[in-house]
């Protein structure tokens, strides 16, 4: 069949996607920076090492690779000092955006709808390379690189069982405080709105499915579900779950605690409802196969309980929201360092 290389493959989609390739026949080389004992397979090679150090990645790419499936988060400049090297060392480029990338919309996201890089009007948040416009600005550089062997692939919020969201808040906010039965905070302003979480095994079928598809080259897909929730609705599964309690704030301190300012303004205070129309047609999957939120969410979680094990501890801002809940969470096993963060947030020092 060919060989893959996925670069940062043991996020949330890659731990579905690389067992995809494997058995649809790939050899499949994956890089981590994580030297962890993993499963060995006949057919899945893990290298360790940073993707994004240059010279680790010119070592990388001295292999023939049919498909590369680019996870790595980048500054725009860093993929400018990249993109070159990655397209002409592949057949087929895979490049991670998101759904960030588009501006509000009264109708559902489709391919072609408007993005913030083109229509905000916010001349401060432009000047940044905020992880919306960065994917925009290098979704650009992809379409006018010249080369015809890319594939611009766009998640919606995923989940799985090592990545779980609520907000802006991530697992390692979510499950270390539901776990010690202690809130979390989130914005009124916020409950009602809608959004779109896609299981990270249906958005790895769909890259797996763009692999080797000629539909696929010099073309860009929203690789979501079409289904939508409230972010109400999506806490009453964590509720459910894991006992998860939540104090209600106003949007201004919930932007001031968790210092996501530009997400929540440009993703999270918007109704996003996603059209995935393309990538259904393009691939031929049956919409009705598509794992809904309500088991899928469940199912995770039930997953992660069985070996709760929480990764990069955010100890500052679990210190502000302890502040704000008047609350204090379990310290137990952190270093001296982890510590002094707590108590520099906590105290707001």
């Amino acid at each position: 069949m060919g060989k893959i290389l996925v670069m940062g493959g043991t996020g949330a989609m890659g731990v579905y996607l690389v067992p995809f390739l494997e058995d649809l026949g790939y050899e499949v080389h994956v890089t981590t920076r994580s030297n962890i004992q993993r499963t060995q397979c006949s057919n899945i090679k893990w290298i360790i090492g940073n993707a994004k150090e240059i010279d680790f990645l010119n070592s990388l790419l001295k292999s023939n690779y049919d498909v590369i499936v680019d996870f790595m988060k980048y500054s725009t400049k860093e993929f400018e000092d990249r993109v070159d090297l990655l397209l002409n060392a592949t057949n087929q480029y895979v490049f991670l955006s998101t759904y960030r990338v588009f501006a509000d919309s009264q109708t559902p996201l489709t391919e072609s709808s408007p993005r913030l890089l083109d229509v905000s009007k916010d001349k401060v948040f432009l000047t940044t390379d905020e992880y919306s416009l960065a994917k925009a600005r290098q979704e650009d550089i992809l379409m006018f690189s010249g080369k015809s062997n890319w594939t611009i692939v766009r998640p919606s919020i995923t989940y799985s069982t090592n990545r779980f969201q609520l907000g802006t808040l991530e697992a390692n906010v979510i499950m270390h405080r539901g776990l010690q039965g202690l809130p979390i905070i989130f914005s009124e302003e916020m409950l009602a709105k809608q959004t779109t979480m896609t299981w990270a095994g249906d958005a790895a079928k769909f890259i797996a499915l763009l692999i080797g598809n000629d539909q696929a080259l010099l073309n860009d897909f929203n690789v979501v579900t079409n289904e939508t929730r409230t972010w109400a609705e999506v806490y009453n599964i964590y509720k459910d779950e894991i006992g998860l309690k939540l104090n209600v704030v106003s949007l201004k301190k919930y932007i001031n605690i968790t210092e996501k300012e530009y997400q929540i303004k440009y993703d999270r205070m918007f109704d996003r409802i996603m059209d995935n129309t393309k990538i259904l047609v393009t691939t031929g999957v049956r919409p009705d196969s598509l794992v809904g939120l309500q088991i899928g969410l469940r199912k995770e979680i039930q997953n992660f309980l069985k070996k709760p094990i929480i990764k990069n501890h955010n100890y500052s801002l679990n210190g502000r929201i302890d502040r704000i809940t008047g609350t204090r969470i379990s310290l137990k096993g952190s270093n001296v360092k982890d510590k002094l963060k707590y108590v520099k947030s906590f105290l707001l020092l």
